[in-house]
């Protein structure tokens, strides 16, 4: 490995932290849904709400994030995000109301943009032959970042017995939330030891400069003509990288291609759902009547799934290329979805004294005597008469207690989907996403494209987040998975139709392949 090359895996290394970050953030809520719902006596939609603030922040960041890349530069907008993730995290772990927590879980949402900013940065300072598995990095990073947060949880739940709520004195999800400020001070730290984009470099006159940092990353017999090509791209597009033209020609019929690709696979990484499973870990498995501690050990599995497939794109996405992952992973997607919905659907559920001996104490199991013997067919009817039984706040506490113990169900066919859905997800439109859409992105639109299709992404995520809670309790588990499964459909049909390979292109020939000039 050359000089060069370690020090574009070094500047990406630093960058992709924030994707750990990220991560950690994402995830650690899932471990503290059952706590703060309690503590706050939080409703579907209330816990939804706190759950998706981070990405309802990420779209109002999202407006912002094109604007201060190019103003302020890359490296200086990942240091003022660190600063903003800290802020979030105190807050988060200091909150001593539910407004409190969510304005802070949304302050965190708004440095939701270092992903994109480092997907664009890293996509500007890495050499062509690098750059798929640099830019996958971000995604590995996150991994790593969700994994951390699902043994964290686990392990601070296993350390309490069924039914405490508080450890070494402390609210445990206030413990859960505060791990994630030692490694925000350790992101900001670095940041400062990385260069500037030379994209940016030269935008802003400074030759030089970017010169230097091309030289270093590139081998010296291509360093010449990479930055040859930088400048004479930069050069064709000088008039429209102004004031507010990248905003006004993201829109223009030469770029509806760009268009179509990157919105196509922006709403496939939101929609399919995700985030539902990253957000939701526990509550997903204690659907499948795996109780509370066994549901968040589950959910530590996610993190080594995802871990192991992230890992395999990484090393597969400049030999197979893009396009083929990502048809694999769509497709995947869909028939792992409706392997859920299958088992969901077949699914049935009897309060037994089983049920009622499988009830801590402390939540009075007694109130749930009358109905011993009755048999629901979905989850719907069984949490509508939880609902009926208990206050809000006990019904949330006693459901995964009750499911585990009544539940009737074929949960390795569901359990196989779900981790199969995992795996295709983290196997393809999860880091390819974010490969693809920093290199189908033109120069002359890019600040404001990868944004906006991390925007579109953002917003997907955002409402599948919010309205997971109220999704299970309306429409039930089967029909939620039914819906994402759908959802992956459309984004196949729309790559295999139109997205060509991307491997070992530069930017500027990726361009004149998706762009029109009719």
């Amino acid at each position: 490995m050359t000089k060069q090359t370690l020090t574009a895996c070094q500047y990406a290394l630093i960058v992709t932290i924030g994707g750990f970050v990220f991560g950690l953030d994402a995830a650690i809520i899932s471990g503290t849904i059952r706590y703060i719902t309690a503590e706050f006596a939080l409703s579907d939609m209330e816990l939804g709400t706190v759950v998706s603030a981070p990405s309802l922040g990420a779209i109002f960041g999202l407006f912002l994030a094109g604007k201060m890349a190019d103003l302020f530069g890359r490296k200086k907008t990942l240091i003022i995000i660190a600063v903003v993730y800290l802020i979030s995290a105190l807050g988060s772990a200091f909150a001593t109301n539910f407004t409190v927590l969510l304005v802070a879980r949304f302050i965190g949402g708004l440095a939701f943009i270092s992903i994109s900013v480092t997907s664009m940065y890293i996509g500007e300072v890495s050499p062509p032959q690098l750059r798929g598995k640099l830019v996958s990095f971000n995604q590995l990073m996150m991994v790593i970042g969700l994994s951390g947060a699902y043994f964290i949880s686990y392990g601070l739940v296993q350390s309490v017995a069924p039914g405490e709520t508080e450890i070494w004195g402390f609210a445990i999800w206030r413990v859960m939330f505060a791990t994630e400020i030692l490694p925000v001070i350790i992101w900001a730290g670095l940041l400062f030891t990385i260069a500037e984009s030379p994209r940016w470099l030269l935008m802003y006159g400074q030759r030089a400069q970017a010169k230097q940092v091309i030289f270093s990353v590139n081998d010296p017999a291509t360093a010449a003509a990479a930055l040859a090509d930088m400048e004479a791209n930069l050069a064709s597009h000088k008039s429209e990288l102004v004031a507010d033209k990248p905003l006004k020609l993201t829109f223009a019929p030469k770029y509806r291609k760009v268009l179509l690709l990157g919105i196509a696979i922006a709403t496939a990484q939101g929609f399919t759902g995700m985030n539902a499973i990253l957000f939701y870990a526990p509550v997903v498995f204690e659907q499948l009547g795996s109780g509370v501690h066994g549901a968040f050990e589950q959910t530590t599995y996610i993190g080594v799934c995802g871990f192991i497939f992230t890992l395999a794109a990484i090393f597969l996405v400049d030999k197979l290329g893009r396009r083929p992952l990502l048809l694999m992973g769509l497709a995947a997607i869909l028939a792992s979805h409706l392997l859920c919905w299958y088992g969901f659907s077949n699914a049935s559920y009897v309060i037994s004294q089983r049920t009622l001996d499988n009830v801590p104490v402390s939540m009075d199991a007694s109130k749930l005597e009358p109905h011993t013997g009755k048999t629901f067919d979905s989850d719907i009817a069984l949490k509508a008469l939880l609902a009926e039984t208990y206050e809000h706040k006990g019904a949330k506490l006693i459901e995964g207690y009750v499911i585990q113990s009544s539940v009737t169900m074929n949960a390795t066919v569901i359990l196989f989907g779900i981790f199969a859905f995992i795996g295709a997800f983290h196997f393809s439109i999860g880091p390819i996403m974010w490969v693809l859409i920093s290199e189908i992105s033109p120069n002359a639109i890019r600040s404001v494209a990868i944004p906006f299709f991390a925007l579109t992404t953002s917003i997907s995520s955002y409402l599948v987040q919010h309205l997971f809670p109220w999704q299970l309790n309306t429409i039930g588990a089967a029909g939620t998975f039914l819906m994402y499964g759908m959802f992956a459909a459309i984004p196949l049909l729309v790559v295999a139709l139109f997205l060509p390979e991307t491997k070992n292109k530069s930017i500027e020939d990726i361009e004149k392949t998706l762009v029109s000039e009719a």
